[in-house]
């Protein structure tokens, strides 16, 4: 107190004009604490004597009985005090964010389509089996709207461009007329054969389904064997059902091309019929050449056939494969009011090629009951706020089935090992005995071109069976699935196309039934809401607090502080509390063991690196530039942004390669395009690679830099 003594003194000798600093000294000295300054002093009452001889008693008897404690136990009481005393990070999650924008933006009249007709199939000329097939097996009784004008066509022998919303019944579109001309043939036809009938689908899942469909229809005419050729599958297994014989090949484009090149027995001599489903899925990025070997070796055996092209959208790769394979088409557009009336393809050609040099101002329509919406969400919210919808829909209101798009394979797996282990896993033993929470189990799934096919088939064969749970997923759901009683579709990443959009929302609200679609932006992404509006796609916003407001039904993320009133309404202060417990057992399960921390961080790398791969068009509103690392970093429950992302190894390896010297301005140079294929080829490739291409790939993986995230 000597030094604070003369400082005093030294102080008062000072002039009179320093008087007003001297005495804001004087009160920081005698207020170290930062409480106010001392008031004017007042004469003690006696009953202020005695409250503080009281006091003094009591501090008296504590120090005396610390002392005879020992140490040992002394510790033990300050770590048990501290443990009493709830410790809560609500600084971190909520502060620094940048501000939600507001959405201005002009509600849109939607495009729609009317899906049924009262028309029934027994008014087509079908044969009376297969009508019976329809209304028992599948359960239908009317047509929709594009059953009703395609089938029709299709039965006269003429090719066509069909381009109809998701979820209309394309597939029976086809389907049902191709039955009915296979079976109506006057040489019956004979396993041996071959096929007559060639289906090319994106996706082995879509394969699958629409092998499943075509049985059903076939249980009539049982001489007629279905088949279907896929990646995943053992190729000596397809080999020799090929010679046994398939009449209707369904098939992914590499393996069918794959085949083509190596298997001796299949031929396409007697193939009267090509059906390209989801075909501008099929054209991407590099798919086109696949096509191109497919058409030269139906060209090469037979030249006369029936072509038909399918797609929700229509963009220039399906237009210029129009032009390469369909002849003298009639186009099929549902939700166009002008081509209701069918059309002859001198002029619809003419109309396509004009859409496609305004392929912005495409318009899109959307199923009637699909309600849209979409919440804006800082990047350190998104996955609690994820979390928290997750919950409300699926804990609070049961009985909800959920798809959530992801765009890379490591981010689906990462979140479903997240979401499995603390939602449903580490909370449901937290669950306090008198919960307003029922105990339901939360069900997840995954689903993403990296998986085995076999699991791929179980996991959709489940899903498709299951009345509840979450399905985590890539683009591989996105096109043709028609998985039932599906209610919320989340796009927790940002489609790459208002197209892509579409496809994505049109897993739910299928042949009339109701749905809702949420899509989860960023603040910096606003814009892409005035963009999907532009194309006639209307959304409705709900806002990040009311999302998360919904974990005041689950005391389960309840600050348990003593003397604390029980909590009303939604407090706001309250409601920021909770989803920072929620994202405290996030960031602790990430951080219990070195492999979930590198997981999480090839996760977010993998994520980056799709982030890059948006169109160019698109860069305006998703750049890698507005992103905030550490912002990123808490929303896959990393406290910190990691270092040096590019080189991290792969989950679960454990030797490290030496970078090869030289090259990396030449790949700098091609990364984006043949990254981007690399990506979708993955995705829906045959799964057929030899041995030589595959040591290729782990060369490839090896180079810094030329990571592959395949979606």
């Amino acid at each position: 107190m000597a030094a604070g003594g003369t400082l005093l003194l030294n102080l008062s000798s000072a002039p009179r004009g320093s008087s007003r600093q001297s005495s804001a000294v004087k009160r920081k000295l005698q207020s170290p604490h930062g409480n106010p300054p001392l008031k004017r002093k007042r004469k003690p009452s006696i009953n202020t004597f005695k409250k503080c001889a009281a006091e003094a008693d009591i501090r008296e008897k504590r120090s005396s009985s610390q002392k005879s404690l020992p140490k040992k136990q002394l510790t033990d009481n300050q770590n048990e005090s501290q443990k009493s005393k709830p410790f809560i990070k609500t600084s971190s999650l909520f502060k620094n964010n940048p501000d939600i924008p507001e959405i201005h933006r002009k509600a849109v009249q939607q495009v729609q389509e009317n899906v049924f007709t009262t028309d029934s199939f027994s008014q087509l000329d079908l044969h009376p089996h297969l009508i019976s097939t329809i209304n028992t097996v599948l359960k239908i009784s009317s047509m929709t709207s594009v059953q009703k004008q395609t089938i029709p066509v299709l039965l006269q022998g003429k090719d066509a461009l069909v381009r109809s919303q998701t979820g209309s019944g394309k597939t029976l579109a086809y389907g049902i007329p191709l039955v009915q001309s296979l079976q109506g043939m006057e040489s019956k036809i004979q396993r041996s054969d071959g096929p007559y009938a060639l289906i090319l689908v994106p996706t082995r899942e879509l394969a699958l389904q629409s092998f499943d469909t075509m049985q059903k229809l076939l249980k009539p005419f049982a001489w007629i064997v279905p088949g279907v050729l896929m990646g995943g599958e053992k190729r000596k297994s397809e080999k020799a059902r090929l010679r046994k014989g398939i009449n209707i090949l369904i098939s992914t484009p590499g393996r069918l091309v794959d085949h083509i090149k190596s298997t001796e027995c299949i031929h396409f001599r007697r193939t009267q019929w090509l059906i390209i489903d989801e075909a501008d899925r099929i054209l991407d990025l590099g798919f086109e050449k696949d096509v191109a070997v497919i058409l030269n070796a139906l060209n090469a055996e037979r030249e006369t056939r029936q072509n038909v092209l399918l797609s929700a959208t229509l963009t220039e790769g399906v237009t210029r494969l129009a032009n390469i394979s369909l002849n003298d088409p009639i186009s099929i557009s549902i939700a166009d009011e002008i081509q209701k009336a069918l059309k002859p393809a001198s002029q619809t050609g003419r109309q396509a090629s004009s859409s496609s040099n305004h392929m912005d101002q495409e318009n899109f329509a959307v199923p009637e009951k699909l309600k849209q919406y979409v919440v804006m969400v800082p990047s350190k919210l998104r996955l609690v706020t994820l979390a928290a919808f997750i919950l409300e829909k699926c804990k609070l209101e049961k009985h909800h089935k959920m798809i959530i798009f992801f765009s890379s394979c490591e981010q689906v797996e990462f979140h479903y090992e997240l979401l499995l282990n603390v939602l449903s896993g580490g909370l449901e033993s937290e669950q306090p005995e008198h919960s307003s929470v029922s105990s339901v189990h939360l069900q997840f799934l995954r689903l993403h071109g990296n998986m085995e096919q076999e699991e791929r088939t179980e996991v959709f064969q489940e899903f498709l069976k299951s009345k509840t749970g979450m399905l985590l997923c890539t683009d591989v759901a996105a096109r043709g699935l028609d998985l039932p009683q599906v209610t919320w579709i989340i796009q927790y990443n940002a489609p790459a196309s208002p197209a892509e959009y579409i496809h994505r929302i049109g897993r739910t609200a299928r042949i009339g039934c109701h749905g809702n679609s949420l899509l989860v932006l960023a603040p910096s992404e606003a814009e892409y809401v005035s963009l999907l509006a532009s194309h006639k796609i209307n959304i409705s916003e709900i806002k990040m607090e009311k999302v998360l407001s919904s974990l005041m039904k689950d005391d389960r993320f309840k600050l348990h502080r003593p003397g604390r009133k029980k909590s009303c309404g939604t407090d706001p202060q309250e409601v920021r509390e909770r989803a920072t417990v929620l994202q405290t057992k996030f960031e602790n399960y990430v951080h219990s063991s070195e492999g979930t921390v590198r997981w999480a961080k090839k996760a977010m790398q993998s994520f980056l690196c799709a982030y890059t791969t948006y169109p160019r068009n698109l860069k305006h509103i998703f750049h890698i530039k507005s992103l905030h690392l550490g912002h990123v970093a808490k929303s896959f429950g990393l406290r910190d942004a990691p270092q040096n992302l590019t080189a991290l190894p792969a989950a679960g390896s454990k030797k490290k390669t030496k970078p090869r010297p030289k090259r990396s301005d030449l790949l700098k140079k091609t990364h984006g395009k043949h990254r981007l294929a690399e990506i979708l080829r993955s995705e829906y490739s045959s799964g057929m690679d030899t041995g030589v291409s595959k040591v290729k790939k782990k060369k490839k993986q090896r180079k810094p830099g030329n990571q592959q995230i395949p979606t």
